[in-house]
């Protein structure tokens, strides 16, 4: 077969998917190409939505990602490939874990913030980068970026176990494997201990929301997107009571306790799998407005508006709570090419970021 451009192109375009969606993708496209049809053409059904099948409770999430075509320049991939996303293990007594690593380019130098990225369920680090658009951040913005794996021999549909009580103390369980990827990554690399954050969406949510509560010295401030409070379920019935909001126990009320770091939520008021109340939870200890009322935002035509209260401590600890109005479970101004994604959102990447770099951690 020769050659011509538009085979390369598909080829090109094959590695492309590879990356950031899989084998059996990528697949697709090549046969497309040795049929001859064009890059273009593969591109329009390699984007189309695939629906997954039944996904064991908790956390059964719906797909949201929206069908549309997806190029490299959409996910920054050529600012990612000046950098390196490598990838690592780590054991401890609680197991073993791993972890895709991304390092920006020329990082031998300042000390760098590091971002842990904690993925939701059905979904992997690379699924995760993809959607949320957090390397290409890391290179402009001079940051290293972990993505800890939730395998399925852990959980069936890859959730972290966030409702487990095994799963939500320091130093036991997945808690405890993740705070020791992050030392690691400290350990290695030219890190600034004063700037490690953690983040995560749905069930990686809400170990964020534990992973803050356990380890406030370790981490300066959290990101949790659609999740739920630290100890909102101890087991799978409390767990699925939790998510679609209804009220908790006298124990999960006494649980909760008085912030210690900066944490901003993002949260959808069509949410469907985790009721929107999860995310007044989150915030319950902050209590005292910065501002009165509340900020609306606007943004253009076809995008969604969002609410945005900035809350403050009776210690002086900032919260951010991000409402997006007719959102469902999905991250906010996320890009196509990662499931559970709503490009019309706000850019809670960004937003994150953003929020993260104002707020090291106070020694």
């Amino acid at each position: 077969m020769k050659l011509n451009e538009g085979f390369l192109n598909s080829m090109q375009e094959a590695m492309t998917v590879l990356r950031t969606r899989g084998p059996a993708e990528a697949t697709e496209v090549i046969q497309r190409a040795l049929r001859g049809e064009t890059a273009g053409a593969a591109n329009e059904t390699v984007w189309h939505d695939k629906l997954p099948g039944p996904i064991p409770f908790p956390f059964a999430e719906a797909k949201t990602k929206e069908a549309a075509p997806y190029t490299a320049r959409d996910a920054g991939i050529d600012v990612e490939d000046r950098g390196h996303f490598g990838t690592h293990a780590y054991s401890n007594a609680a197991g073993s874990r791993q972890y895709r690593l991304y390092v920006p380019a020329g990082a031998a130098g300042e000390p760098l913030p590091l971002i842990v990225m904690l993925h939701g369920c059905t979904q992997d680090a690379d699924d995760f980068a993809a959607g949320t658009q957090m390397n290409a951040l890391a290179e402009s913005h001079r940051c290293l970026v972990a993505y800890p794996v939730q395998p399925r021999r852990a959980n069936p549909s890859k959730c972290w176990n966030w409702f487990k009580p095994d799963d939500q103390h320091r130093e036991r369980g997945e808690p405890s494997l993740i705070a020791g990827i992050t030392r690691e990554i400290i350990a290695a690399h030219n890190v600034d201990s004063a700037r490690v954050y953690v983040a995560g969406m749905s069930a990686g949510g809400a170990m964020a929301a534990i992973m803050i509560a356990e380890y406030p010295e370790l981490y300066a401030a959290a990101g949790i997107h659609s999740g739920l409070a630290a100890r909102s379920a101890q087991d799978v019935p409390s767990a699925l009571a939790a998510m679609k909001g209804g009220k908790r126990s006298k124990a999960q009320r006494a649980s909760t306790d008085a912030p210690q770091r900066p944490v901003i939520v993002f949260h959808g008021d069509a949410d469907a799998t985790v009721h929107i109340s999860n995310a007044m939870h989150i915030v319950n200890g902050f209590d005292v407005q910065v501002d009165v009322g509340s900020e609306a935002r606007r943004t253009d035509a076809g995008r969604r508006g969002c609410t945005v209260a900035r809350l403050v401590s009776g210690d002086g600890i900032d919260a951010e709570l991000w409402t997006i109005h007719g959102a469902a479970h999905a991250w906010a101004g996320g890009n196509a090419g990662g499931s559970y994604t709503d490009p019309a959102g706000p850019d809670a990447s960004a937003e994150m970021l953003r929020f993260f770099l104002e707020h090291p951690q106070r020694r």
